[in-house]
């Protein structure tokens, strides 16, 4: 008896489910696509809804944030980029010695460490301990307003270094593996034995190292702008992803969306300028 129960049970789930799709669907007026299309045209008019907690537009509470995390993003960028291509350069043109290993320890360190919990350290470290740097807020008092001075500029440091690390260990290790291609091919050999100075030979490897190195970093620029929540969080930087994680603990459907739908977007947006950028820097690209 207590099989068959257990079998009539699992018949009757797959109807039931049907079933609550079926009402689910009756309750709208409107075709889905039809109710697709309408949401497609009021979003490209610039209404992404009002906010469920707030009760503000949407686009306005994501245009500040958006901002914010642009302005977050792009110097956690700079900075890893900076660094990686140095330590990539290093450990590429000293293959197997100490230095070579020293950059990829640290390139490895760098994405191996989770950025949320070295947020933390940096905290504890510069600024309960050392009291250097503000630790939460992109304003004196937690404040949400930006201006470009100092008092303000100081509370970009420690969330832009700690986003800096991840970006600039990929960029190290991307950047280490050409520079070492590049200085084994025939081409670097032949012009080094023609007598070609080292400072020739650097011309030559970042000429060919820089389309890669450069699409990487576009990359990594948007992963940042949509990866940013844990990081936003931890110094309650008032950005998309402080926002994102705010509409999800709110459970505010139409900031979530909105939020989601526009890194979405200069995600793919950036991937386009990534890809003609290098075809532009490297006509192998396009020729392939």
């Amino acid at each position: 008896m207590l099989t068959y129960i257990a079998k009539r049970l699992l018949h009757t789930l797959p109807v039931a489910f049907g079933v609550s799709i079926v009402c689910f669907l009756l309750v709208h007026d409107r075709p889905l696509p039809v109710q697709y299309g309408l949401w497609v045209l009021t979003t490209l008019q610039g209404d992404l809804g009002v906010s469920i907690a707030t009760g503000r537009p949407v686009a306005s509470e994501l245009w500040r944030a958006l901002g914010n995390t642009l302005m977050l993003a792009v110097l956690a960028t700079f900075i890893g980029f900076v660094l990686g291509c140095l330590f990539g350069f290093v450990a590429g043109y000293f293959r197997g010695s100490w230095l070579d290993k020293l950059a990829s320890f640290v390139s490895i360190i760098g994405v191996s460490v989770p950025h949320y919990w070295l947020g933390m350290v940096l905290v504890i470290i510069f600024s309960v301990q050392l009291n250097w740097l503000p630790a939460t807020g992109a304003g004196p008092g937690g404040s949400a307003d930006w201006a470009w001075d100092w008092v303000h500029v100081r509370h970009l440091i420690l969330p832009a270094v700690t986003m800096s690390v991840i970006p600039m260990g990929i960029v190290a290790r991307t950047v280490r593996a050409l520079v070492a291609d590049i200085l084994s091919q025939e081409f670097i050999v032949g012009q080094r034995a023609k007598g070609l100075l080292d400072l020739g030979v650097f011309r030559h490897v970042v000429k060919n190292a820089a389309p890669t190195a450069l699409a990487v970093m576009g990359l990594q620029l948007g992963y940042l702008l949509g990866g940013s929540i844990l990081i936003e969080t931890v110094f309650s930087w008032p950005g998309t992803g402080f926002l994102l994680g705010q509409a999800i603990f709110q459970r505010d459907l139409p900031l979530l969306q909105g939020t989601i739908l526009v890194l979405a977007m200069f995600f793919v947006a950036l991937n386009l300028i990534v890809d003609v950028v290098q075809t532009m820097l490297d006509p192998r690209v396009q020729r392939s």
